[in-house]
């Protein structure tokens, strides 16, 4: 690898937001305002990992696949 070998791996990196290059001072970010865009995304619920209904407790309370019954 060349460069300076105390320089940052992620220095060259593309901010995540918009794509721009990185900026040390808001690091994985190009700026504060791209900083604050994905803070509001997670605040809002904009990140969120689907969940599919065989993930979900069945309604009638009874142990799902994979539930210990003698926990219960």
């Amino acid at each position: 690898m060349s460069g300076d070998p105390q320089a940052p791996a992620r220095a060259k990196g593309r901010c995540p937001t918009c794509g721009k290059p990185v900026s040390q001072e808001f690091r994985p970010f190009c700026s504060r305002r791209c900083a604050d865009l994905d803070l509001h995304r997670w605040l809002s619920g904009g990140y969120a990992i689907p969940v599919t209904e065989s993930d979900e407790r069945p309604q009638d309370g009874a142990p799902g696949e994979g539930d210990d019954p003698e926990r219960h």
